[in-house]
């Protein structure tokens, strides 16, 4: 992914010197704008267990998460795969994508043990890359029948 701050600039709809102006570089930029959007998805991720009190609750709010493909929009899988990609060669972007792993595997420790927590983020981040991609997507009990597997 060639970047070039004028490109920047033109899409955000800024001039040309503001990029240059509070960014130091496009690692910066690129920086600051994956991690405001892993803080977003985040948020996302959390409102989905807003309501649950328990294991079993955990396991269909993780379904619904997965089958409604509200957090999985073309827009947030075109920025995940493009965080996936650079995370890979630059140490900076591989933190974020740690932080924002350790924040999902908290949300999950609210209700199942540390390891399981892990096991199930693995899963649902799979699982929504397949989901979205597949030519025929499993259904909702499908799905859930599998994160209950996983979740023991």
């Amino acid at each position: 992914m060639l970047l070039r701050h004028r490109k920047i600039a033109t899409l955000a709809g800024v001039p040309l010197g503001s990029m240059t102006y509070y960014f130091s570089g496009i690692d910066e930029l690129l920086l600051e704008a994956f991690s405001s959007f892993t803080e977003i998805m985040s948020r996302q991720y959390q409102a989905f267990f807003s309501d649950v009190s328990d294991a079993p609750g955990a396991c269909q709010a993780i379904t619904d998460m997965i089958y409604s493909s509200q957090v999985a929009t073309p827009d947030n899988m075109e920025l995940m795969y493009q965080l996936y990609a650079l995370a890979s060669r630059k140490p900076l972007l591989k933190t974020v994508m740690q932080n924002w792993m350790q924040r999902s595997q908290q949300t999950l420790e609210q209700w199942f043990e540390p390891g399981t927590a892990r096991a199930l983020d693995a899963f649902i981040e799979g699982m929504t890359l397949h989901f979205v991609t597949d030519r025929k997507p499993l259904s909702r009990e499908e799905i859930l029948r599998m994160v209950e597997r996983v979740a023991g």
